[in-house]
């Protein structure tokens, strides 16, 4: 099973079913999977979900898989087409070794000298194609990170920015239009280096909505932010001021900013396709919920928002449902870090503060869908079970979430939702039961 403590976690029915659906959305969205049912060879032809090419008409094939779903995508890419591929690259945050693709491991959340020099190969394999070449991306989560080559500055300088904008609760769309503009591989950039080949870009869509261009930062999908959008971003968190090089230099300046590629004609040849999001793993989830009994609903595909604003809002939604009732969300919360010494992320944060507002019978769970919820926990679960641990050692929920200390309280009720790292990236997944 995807959450490897099941058992323990099961501690009571209403856990055990939140359990069941959450598995159920993971499978759904598992990344060989989804691959093997879009990917495909016929009698000559690829044919990638809906689009059939003659392979007879290609005289290069080329693979470049970026994000946290890349090693998968990359092995299944290549049980799928074999001795077709002439060359490709993997980056992800795991590293492996495959027959035909070369893998590159690099860091996340924050980028390395290891992301840039990956990078590098990226665009170098790519400044080589033409017009007879057909070039099928991978593109998912976590791609804005490993995909780092810094227009005017270093990774390090980068590093910090992010972190800076992560702390003040910049959403992730504001965090990535700056990231276009501070990069030649984000924000179309791969489209334009892989000029004039065909591109088919398979998307792992981890953004709130479904748009493109944010996903990964829209490596090879025309950017319709500019400079001037990352300008008042800048402005708006006084990046300025609080965001320290930490190599020793000066912080954030303007002259940082660059312009991404807007020339039509290196989108002309570009397909990109939306193959797995929230949606699919919401769906499935739907499916076991009603399975199990349960009156269910997906509330909102593309929730947004402060993690303990959001927490004690679905913590009153689901009290107010009738009994064997679900509602069910997803979509990609934000944290204001009070206390740069806390640990834990969105989505503890979002059960830990659920946790205050709820009464025996409800529960509620998070988990971030890659397994990774800034930290080694994948989410957590919360309910009357959780309230008593809590009481039994003493311990003050809510001085753990003013803290921004939900991983520490987690471990210490043992509430966590562990997977490992799963290899699929579609945002937060939040369950809540009213039994």
């Amino acid at each position: 099973m995807k959450i490897k403590n099941f058992d323990e976690l099961a501690k009571s029915e209403a856990r055990k079913n939140a359990l069941l659906i959450a598995e159920a959305g993971l499978e759904a969205i598992d990344t060989e999977r989804i691959i093997k049912n879009n990917v495909r060879l016929q009698n000559g032809s690829l044919l990638i979900k809906g689009n059939a090419i003659q392979l007879d008409t290609v005289k290069k094939l080329f693979v470049i898989c970026v994000g946290k779903c890349s090693l998968e995508a990359g092995t299944a890419l290549e049980e799928v087409l074999d001795d077709v591929i002439t060359d490709g690259i993997v980056l992800d945050i795991k590293k492996s070794k495959l027959r035909k693709l070369r893998v590159y491991g690099g860091t996340h959340p924050l980028p390395s000298d290891s992301n840039t020099i990956a990078t590098k190969a990226i665009i170098k394999l790519l400044s080589g194609c033409s017009e007879e070449d057909l070039v099928i991306f991978v593109i998912s989560g976590g791609g804005s990170t490993l995909l780092s080559q810094p227009a005017n500055s270093t990774c390090e300088w980068e590093a910090g920015l992010f972190s800076c904008l992560t702390e003040a609760g910049a959403t992730i769309q504001e965090i990535n239009t700056i990231r276009k503009h501070t990069s030649l591989a984000r924000g179309g950039y791969l489209a334009k280096y892989a000029y004039p080949a065909r591109i088919i870009s398979l998307i792992f869509s981890d953004i709130p909505g479904n748009n493109l261009e944010f996903v990964a930062s829209g490596p090879t999908v025309k950017d319709t932010t500019t400079i001037d959008d990352a300008k008042r971003i800048a402005f708006k968190y006084d990046v300025g001021k609080k965001c320290a090089n930490p190599s020793g230099g000066q912080g954030f300046k303007i002259d940082h900013l660059t312009e991404t590629p807007k020339e039509e004609k290196y989108f002309e040849k570009v397909d990109n396709i939306i193959v797995s999001s929230n949606t699919i793993a919401l769906e499935a989830m739907l499916k076991r919920s009603r399975d199990l009994g349960y009156s269910a609903r997906i509330v909102d595909d593309r929730i947004t928002g402060e993690a303990r604003e959001i927490g004690r809002k679905i913590a009153h939604e689901i009290r107010a449902e009738k009994s064997r009732s679900i509602l069910l969300y997803g979509g990609e919360t934000t944290v204001t870090i009070n206390n740069p010494g806390g640990k834990g992320g969105r989505n503890q944060e979002l059960a830990l503060s659920a946790l205050e507002h709820i009464t025996r019978g409800n529960l509620v769970a998070s988990i971030a869908s890659d397994g990774q919820d800034n930290s080694d926990f994948g989410g957590a679960i919360c309910d009357i079970i959780t309230k008593e641990e809590a009481e039994k050692l003493n311990t003050s929920p809510q001085v753990y979430l003013e803290n921004n200390n939900s991983y520490e309280f987690f471990s210490r009720v043992n509430d966590c939702i562990l997977t490992g790292n799963t290899g699929s990236n579609v945002s937060d997944l939040i369950i809540a039961i009213n039994d």
